[in-house]
């Protein structure tokens, strides 16, 4: 610890985010006290920093006024990491520049002696993006209060999980020739995910870098076709055909993203139409103030995809933004498919079971249905049949798996999924264990699979008596899947479990 970190309480807005998952454990790492201003609490559950006596973890919506000022007050400095894009959708500039306004009138009415803000690199005239106009807007809300602001713009982040580099490796991984917009020659210097980090945590004990605007990249600046090239080298894959063709709008290119790639058409748009802006640092002095060596694009992205590989992923773009209340099933409608079955295993072996779903084993019966499920879902704008996860084998609460999310997690009692698929209502898919014993006598667990649904105008009804028929199918398959795997589990770890008690 030292003397500038010593006792410092630090607010972290955007906690449960990309960077701000991975930055907390850092800042304690380096001396501070962290206060984590979340929306949902509960996801930041499992994290081996989450019950550290210098963690606070606040429940606290950054659009309550009042409630931010109590929550920021005590705070020496407060990092803003809050983005709508993918929530807000197509009004994301609007609401990011309302709350960047309320956030710098609360930071100033709690006493907060700094705000740093991570925002994107990119020169300011008429040809700027509207996504990166947007992050300009933002830095200028944030500096109007009284407030000393650190703006720190950087190009593409390039880590394991990050939206950017998801975009580059399914699109590399994917396909082997590649009809693209002109932006395949735009020039761009990405940055590491750890210099990015360190760079933050690192401001807070340099005065110098008060009231500043910095520009931080790696030392490599190469063109998106050069970074698709990368990537399919450090995957072992044959040079990417690129043919570049100037009839591709940014719409149409964030429409091939959406489907070949798991990033959402909400995000897809900003992140294309950014893609024409050339992006590379002009001014040093974050990497004088603040030296460290600096990742190449290479490295980075041999690192980012050895992470993946060995499940080694601190967080992922899919994991933020607000998640629902569960849904209330009084009155009205809800239709109610419910299947039990009794499975020779312990709870604790189908509960593991469980969590793998919509990992690398799919959801272990009729994969295809579930694929062609997932296309289209992914051709009417939802997020289709596989999103980055963190680990193949946990969850958490708020985590996503395919098209649905975590929206309740008891261990070795009960999984609920809700929908995020594009459906006319509310779908949930609910797990729920409880020991018994069949006919025999012997102990299994039983397992109670219930689907329910609250249809949403005449397109609701329609929807739910369209895909009943295949209920039957797929959900029993489901579910033999689970019995099936939660045996082979529970047979594979008796022999070592008999071995340790002779």
């Amino acid at each position: 610890m030292t003397a500038d970190s010593a006792a410092r309480l630090i607010a972290v807005t955007g906690a449960t985010g990309y960077i701000g998952t991975r930055l907390i454990p850092r800042l304690l790492a380096a001396g501070y006290r962290v206060r984590c201003l979340v929306r949902s609490p509960r996801k930041l559950d499992d994290r081996p920093w989450r019950h550290d006596a210098r963690v606070e973890v606040v429940a606290s919506d950054i659009e309550a006024a009042d409630a931010l000022v109590s929550s920021l007050r005590g705070c020496h400095a407060a990092f803003y990491l809050v983005h709508s894009m993918e929530s807000a959708g197509a009004d994301y500039a609007t609401r990011d520049r309302v709350l960047a306004q309320g956030f710098a009138s609360a930071a100033a009415k709690a006493g907060v002696e700094r705000v740093i803000y991570l925002g994107g690199l990119g020169d300011e005239d008429e040809s700027l993006s509207r996504h990166l106009t947007s992050r300009r807007e933002v830095e200028r809300e944030l500096a109007s209060g009284d407030v000393p602001l650190t703006v720190f713009r950087a190009a593409m982040i390039i880590g394991s999980g990050s939206a950017s580099f998801e975009i580059l490796r399914y699109l590399a991984e994917r396909l082997p020739v590649m009809i693209t917009p002109r932006w395949v020659s735009t020039e761009c210097q990405p940055i590491s995910v750890r210099n990015v980090l360190h760079y933050l945590v690192q401001c807070l004990s340099t005065p110098d870098t008060i009231g500043q605007t910095l520009e931080i990249g790696g030392p490599d600046v190469v063109t998106y076709r050069q970074l698709l090239d990368i990537v399919a080298e450090e995957r072992g894959l044959p040079k990417r055909l690129v043919i570049p063709v100037p009839v591709l709008t940014p719409f149409l290119s964030s429409l091939w993203i959406h489907i070949v790639t798991p990033v959402s058409a909400r995000m897809a748009r900003p992140l294309a139409e950014g893609l024409r802006n050339r992006v590379v640092i002009k001014d040093d002095r974050a990497a004088r103030l603040m030296p460290q060596p600096l990742e190449g694009v290479r490295e980075a992205i041999r690192v980012a995809l050895a992470a993946e590989a060995s499940a080694d992923v601190e967080s992922t773009w899919s994991a933020a933004g607000p998640m629902p209340g569960d849904p209330d099933w009084a009155g009205g409608t809800v239709f109610v498919d419910r299947r039990t079955l009794f499975v020779a295993a312990p709870p604790a072996h189908v509960f593991t079971t469980l969590l793998t779903l919509g990992g690398e084993k799919g959801w272990l019966r009729y994969n295809g249905l579930w694929r062609l499920r997932g296309w289209l879902d992914r051709l009417a704008g939802g997020p289709g049949w596989q999103r980055t996860r963190r680990h193949p084998a946990r969850l958490s609460w708020g985590d996503a798996v395919g098209f649905w999310r975590v929206s309740e997690l008891l261990r070795d009692e009960r999984l609920t999924l809700r929908a995020e698929m594009r459906v006319p209502g509310v779908a949930v898919l609910d797990f729920e264990l409880a020991p018994t014993t069949d006919t025999s006598g012997a102990a299994g667990t039983r397992l109670t699979q219930t689907a329910r649904f609250r249809p949403r105008g005449l397109a609701g009804l329609l929807y739910w008596y369209a895909v009943m028929p295949f209920h039957g199918l797929v959900f029993n398959g489901l579910l033999d899947g689970i019995a099936q795997a939660s045996i082979a589990s529970a047979d594979a770890s008796a022999p070592a479990l008999r071995s340790a008690t002779l």
